[in-house]
């Protein structure tokens, strides 16, 4: 039995669809100078603001869409109508939409990519506000001394988006349900992650900072757990797949004592459901951590594994309850990361 409640459900949103409205445009004012002992004065209205503008803004503070699960519409302030005396209307407000770094912004209507916001304080103008009419004291001329025209603002429009997040860092858990990842990144790091002796402890992804000696740090992210036909909707780390393709490197966490199956059939399920989900995303390199080794016949189930997979297949052995092989781990992953910069910097 899964205990998954609508409310855990919840409290993780990674896709929202909002609609942003820039602001009308002011219009133009007609008006003529109506002043003492000048019978016949011209043309002094003035132009329309702007209408204010929507845009996106990467705020560090956010890590989920759950803030604009119930904010659909967003927005801008028309702008103000000009007026006698040749005063300007005032631009309508801008208005900031303030979403989690990683945020990819999709337009529905055209199926296109707008932007994919990643680092702090990236920004999108999302929509443009409607430019300002032009007031009558625009249009005169020699010839046309007590215009009349005028041009009203341009109206706001309307866009409909699709956010879609995907979490930033730089190694990401996955394994079966109960294969200790989620204690794996609360030894790790600071995150504090449930742990509980049940499926799917893990209900949406967390990320935690693993600092290591030297003032060496990386970012670690953990999703649910993954069970055979994941990549066509079984179960919950299907959909949480996203969160690591950004990632380099990938923590391929074994029960090696498993209560069923076997650690190595285990190994190649996960890797198959990698595959089925995403070819670029299962050719990620990848560290194997055969975890549980402070349980009884480890030792044992450690050798067959290491067998089955084959020579030359690195196997890192930790007890993530005890901490044994932790900071090997922490070691190897730091250099499995740096070694991957040096790959790309060749590239």
């Amino acid at each position: 039995m899964s205990h998954i409640s609508p409310a855990d459900k919840a409290m993780f949103i990674d896709e929202v669809d909002i609609i942003v409205i820039f602001g009308d445009g002011g219009d133009g004012c007609v008006s003529f100078r109506r002043e003492k002992f000048i019978p016949k004065g011209g043309p002094n209205g003035g132009d329309g603001g702007d209408g204010g503008s929507v845009f996106l803004i990467v705020d560090d503070q956010y890590n989920t869409l759950m803030h604009l699960a119930g904010h659909h519409h967003w927005r801008a302030e028309r702008g103000q109508d000009g007026m006698s005396k040749d005063r300007h209307g005032r631009n309508g407000s801008d208005v900031l939409v303030r979403v989690p770094s990683g945020t990819i912004v999709h337009d529905i209507d055209h199926g296109v990519v707008l932007k994919d916001l990643v680092a702090s304080d990236d920004m999108l103008c999302v929509a443009e506000g409607g430019k300002g009419g032009k007031g009558n004291a625009s249009f005169k001329s020699a010839t046309n001394q007590t215009p009349r025209e005028f041009t009203p603002g341009r109206p706001g429009q309307q866009r409909k988006l699709h956010l879609e997040l995907k979490l930033i860092a730089d190694t990401g858990l996955v394994g079966k349900p109960n294969a200790g990842k989620s204690t794996l990144l609360s030894r790790l790091s600071a995150a504090r992650p449930k742990v509980a002796a049940y499926p799917f402890t893990t209900l949406h992804p967390s990320l935690g900072i693993v600092e290591l000696a030297g003032f060496r740090r990386f970012v670690m992210a953990d999703i649910p757990g993954l069970i055979e036909g994941a990549h066509e909707g079984i179960g919950l780390g299907d959909e949480f797949l996203r969160h690591i393709e950004r990632t380099r490197l990938i923590v391929h966490m074994v029960d090696i004592c498993p209560l069923e199956g076997d650690p190595a059939a285990d190994y190649h399920a996960i890797r198959r459901e990698l595959q089925e989900y995403s070819p670029e995303l299962a050719g990620k390199a990848e560290i194997i951590v055969a975890n549980k080794m402070d349980l009884t016949n480890s030792g044992e189930n450690l050798r067959k594994f290491r067998e089955v997979l084959g020579d030359g297949v690195e196997v890192v052995a930790i007890s993530a309850a005890t901490g044994e092989g932790l900071q090997r781990l922490g070691e190897r992953i730091w250099e499995r990361l740096n070694d991957k910069k040096n790959e790309q910097r060749q590239e």
